[in-house]
Parts: structure tokens; C-alpha cells; sequence
């Protein structure tokens, strides 16, 4: 019995379970190395990040004969020309909008306050087991909206903190750039024989989803904020730059994210003119299934292959534990577990036809 698949699997999840517990009961001997680590997360997350957008330029380059510190530089010099360019030129207009928006939020909120009487004195006219739905999802959107909020308030503490630790990401980033190819030597080669062919491949499964997966989603997070902001200014919707630009972050989470993004832009247009609603929800429609039908499938491909109720499940979960970033994190998280998963079921299933083959 002891050899069988479920006996094994059980007996690691309750060793791991006891690891844990007993991990938590002495984990303040580690505060200090936990709090040099949070310190050093944040940067290098977004090093590594950087990393993964500019490195297809750097292969390019490289690809070109440019020596590995002239396509350094240029990568250093095009981000901060890009930096620069957006600030000039996005700055001034998403400036003015944030100002207009922060005048007109007492009017905003007194506008919505008198859309939600107008509701509730309609719901009296309603049959009671409806009058009981309403409210039902009144109080589930409600407490999205409190989850939501608490999320965004994370995030900006986050990104609050990451700007005074933004001296390391330059750091992280410059020696990603330059010695990426040493890292993985430099874990497999602690194994020899088959298992470091196996680190290797398991090592190399990595790289590829979390490349492709950053990659692509920033690739399809811009293209689709840039097609919310034209059908925005067709219609002619106000703040329209600012929208799109929360577009562009909140696509950055796989699934609801544009849903979270399209939910201020409902509201602005309710309140500027009602029956924009009607085209907000026209040009997110497109925007969704250009996204969904053309540009998805070129960019991404089969290369994650999760289902989409499992995105949602991890994607809960996630933010339930660790908040907004948890949200950020948990696909390519959840992607890389997946790769390392596939390879130690795939090198038990070599050893089993091995010994097959002996006997």
C-alpha cells in the first residue's frame, strides 16, 4: 500500500500540513529574515517584470551583434525616453481629468445617492419574492465593493512602499538583464545525471510560461485599453484617457479584470447621460470579443491552457488571502505550480516505465 500513488500524496499533504503548523508556531525567530524579504519582494517582482517585457528587444539586439552593455543601455535609455514621453504627453490631459473628476465627486456621489432612491422607491411596487432578490444583491454587491476597495487600498500601500525601495528595481533589472542565462545553471547544476536534466527542463517550463504569460498580458492589456479609449471617444464619454488607463491595469487580471474595469465608466456614464450606458456596453462588447476572438488566441495561444472556472476559483482565493496583489500574482503563480506539477508527473511516470522495462 505504501507504494500506491494516493498513499504517498496523502502522506505528503499531512506532512506538509505539520511543517506549516509547526512553521507557525516558531515563525517569529524569522521576523527578521521575513521583513528583508518583503523589503527585497516588491523590487525584485518588478525587476523581474521589466526583465520579461524588454528581453525580446535585448534578443534582438543582441541578435543584431550589439554587445550585451550597448543593448543595456539602449533599454535603459528607450525606458526612460518612453517614461519621459508618457508624462509629457499623457500627463497633462490625465492630470486635468483626475482634477475635474475630484470637483465633480460631491456631484458624482449626490447623483448616484438619487439614483439608488429612485430604485428603492421602485422596488416597493415589486412582488415580494423580487423584493428579496434586490436586496440579496444588494448586499453581495455591496460587500464586492468593500472587498474591492479594501483591495485597491492594499495596492496602493504596495505601491507606496515600492516607491521608496525603487532604488533596487534598477538594481534586479540591470543584473537580470546581464547575467540571466547564469541563474539556471547555476540551480541545476547542484543535481547530476537525470534529476539535473529534469531541474533543467522543469527551470526552463518556467521561464517559458512566466515570459509568455507577462508578455502577452501586457501586449493584450495595451491593445485593448487602446481600443476602450477610441470607442470612448466616439461616444464621447468623459475622462476617457483616465478610464482607459484603469482599463489597462485592471486587464492585467485574467477574466474579471475588465470587468472591475468597465465598472467606473457605467457610472460616469449614468451620470453624464443614461443612454451612454448602452454605449459603454456596446464598446466594451467589441472591445472583449476583438480581444477574446483576435488578438488572445495570436498573442497567447495554448500557452497557460487553464480553464476559465479555474482562473476565477484561483484568481478568489488569491485575492481573499493576499489581497489586490494576491489577485495580480495568482495566475502565473498558479501557472508555474501547474509546469512544476506536469514535469514531476511526467519524470514518476519515465521511472515507472523504467522499472516496467528492468522487470
Amino acid at each position: 500500500m505504501t507504494k500506491k500513488l494516493w498513499f504517498q500524496v496523502g502522506v505528503g499533504i499531512l506532512l506538509a500540513l505539520l511543517i506549516i503548523k509547526y512553521f507557525m508556531e516558531i515563525m517569529g525567530i524569522f521576523a527578521p529574515i521575513v521583513i528583508i524579504a518583503k523589503a527585497i519582494f516588491l523590487p525584485l517582482l518588478l525587476g523581474g517584470v521589466l526583465y520579461y517585457v524588454t528581453e525580446p528587444i535585448q534578443r534582438f539586439l543582441e541578435n543584431k551583434k550589439v554587445p550585451r552593455w550597448a543593448s543595456i543601455l539602449s533599454i535603459l535609455v528607450g525606458l526612460a525616453l518612453i517614461i519621459w514621453g508618457f508624462i509629457a504627453i499623457i500627463g497633462p490631459p490625465v492630470t486635468q481629468q483626475v482634477n475635474t473628476l475630484v470637483e465633480n465627486a460631491p456631484a458624482i456621489a449626490k447623483e448616484v445617492e438619487h439614483i439608488k432612491d429612485v430604485a428603492l422607491q421602485q422596488k416597493e411596487d415589486l412582488p415580494p419574492n423580487l423584493q428579496e432578490s434586490i436586496n440579496s444583491a444588494a448586499d453581495s454587491v455591496q460587500s464586492v465593493a468593500v472587498k474591492f476597495g479594501k483591495w485597491i487600498v492594499q495596492f496602493l500601500q504596495s505601491f507606496f512602499q515600492a516607491m521608496f525601495l525603487l532604488v533596487l528595481v534598477p538594481f534586479f533589472f540591470i543584473f537580470m538583464l546581464k547575467d540571466h542565462e547564469k541563474l539556471a545553471p547555476f540551480i541545476y547544476n547542484f543535481f547530476s545525471g537525470e534529476r539535473r536534466e529534469w531541474v533543467r527542463k522543469t527551470l526552463h517550463d518556467i521561464d517559458h510560461v512566466l515570459r509568455s504569460y507577462i508578455q502577452g498580458q501586457f501586449l493584450i492589456s495595451t491593445l485593448l485599453a487602446i481600443l476602450i479609449f477610441v470607442g470612448y471617444l466616439i461616444i464621447g464619454l468623459e475622462y476617457a484617457l483616465l478610464l482607459a488607463i484603469f482599463n489597462l491595469f485592471m486587464n492585467l487580471i485574467p477574466f474579471i479584470g475588465p470587468w472591475i474595469g468597465v465598472a467606473p465608466a457605467l457610472v460616469i456614464a449614468m451620470i453624464q447621460e443614461p443612454k451612454l450606458v448602452i454605449g459603454v456596453a456596446i464598446v466594451t462588447l467589441i472591445a472583449q470579443q476583438v480581444e477574446s476572438n483576435l488578438i488572445t488566441p495570436n498573442v497567447m495561444g495554448k500557452t497557460l491552457d487553464i480553464h476559465p472556472l479555474t482562473v476565477i476559483t484561483v484568481i478568489l482565493a488569491a485575492g481573499n488571502i493576499a489581497g489586490f496583489l494576491g489577485i495580480i500574482l495568482a495566475i502565473p503563480t498558479y501557472a508555474v505550480g501547474k509546469a512544476i506539477v506536469k514535469n514531476i508527473y511526467a519524470r514518476r511516470k519515465e521511472i515507472k516505465q523504467a522499472a516496467t522495462k528492468t522487470v
